[in-house]
């Protein structure tokens, strides 16, 4: 049976990058976000309140239902590592905690003023395509529409945000690992070596100016090219950002995870830098 350990966190914050560095692993199997979180929801819906199975199906039961999802879609998979990805596994603690109790969650997470300003500079790059991150010309109209649209939470940002949140302070934390984008992009080997202590794996020597992956039919059914793609080398690159000053200040103050705020959560960070520098 192989291990199974989940990547989650905030959007355009490293996590496709840090599974194309670890499917670099020949023991590992990593990719960008699998099915396998939808489809663990839409089952756990049929078992809920309100569904007509849910008086016949047992605690047990939904157990092994639930943990058949990860069996089967990976089944062919020949690795004894798994990383699944998906943004709601920091909403899933508890599930995740019953069903793996040794799984690791690797959070990546960045400054979300910095996550607003890639997405709207990946909107700008598409400026001939209506994008699905938004649903009509209201939320999409101007930069300030797009960004508080995308803030909201139910939507991209912000649903991803509040389940980081909800994850970081609560009773399973302790399976929690937060990865700044910025140190990762700057440090990615001494990151990479604490990855693999807090999941408790041999190192391997990965290969930092050679990184392959891209998903452009996936990014273009969502109509954000570049969505999911990497540079081949892994470089920070400082730059200005495009949003007005205003909406810059509205959302640079939510990185909670550097208040100091009592956690069992692991964090690995880097130093506060200028606003208009990364």
């Amino acid at each position: 049976m192989p291990a199974f350990h989940f990547i989650s966190g905030l959007p355009r914050s490293g996590s496709t990058l840090l599974a194309a560095l670890l499917k670099q692993n020949p023991r590992f199997h990593a990719g960008m976000t699998s099915p396998v979180g939808a489809l663990f929801s839409g089952m756990l819906n049929q078992f809920s309140a309100g569904s007509e199975f849910g008086p016949v199906i047992d605690q047990d039961q939904r157990r092994r239902l639930l943990r058949s999802l990860f069996d089967s879609y990976y089944a062919d998979c020949q690795k004894p590592v798994i990383f699944d990805t998906n943004r709601q596994w920091c909403a899933r603690l508890p599930a995740l905690s019953d069903l793996f109790p040794q799984a690791k969650v690797i959070a990546c997470v960045r400054n979300v003023a910095w996550i607003m300003d890639s997405l709207e500079r990946l909107y700008r790059g598409n400026p001939f395509e209506n994008t699905k991150l938004f649903l009509d010309d209201g939320e999409r109209n101007t930069v300030y529409s797009r960004v508080r649209t995308l803030g909201q939470p139910n939507r991209l940002v912000g649903y991803s945000w509040s389940a980081l949140k909800e994850a970081y302070f609560s009773e399973q934390a302790g399976s929690l690992l937060l990865v700044e984008y910025e140190l990762l992009t700057q440090a990615p080997d001494k990151v990479l070596r604490l990855v693999y202590e807090f999941l408790g794996e041999p190192w391997y020597e990965h290969d930092f100016e050679s990184v392959q992956y891209d998903a452009p039919e996936f990014d273009q059914a969502l109509g954000v090219s570049g969505l999911h793609r990497v540079r081949p080398q892994v470089t920070w690159q400082p730059r200005q950002t495009i949003l007005p000053p205003d909406l810059f200040d509205e959302f640079n103050p939510l990185s909670f995870w550097r208040d100091g705020a009592p956690t069992a959560a692991s964090l690995i960070q880097a130093k506060p830098t200028p606003a208009t520098s990364q």
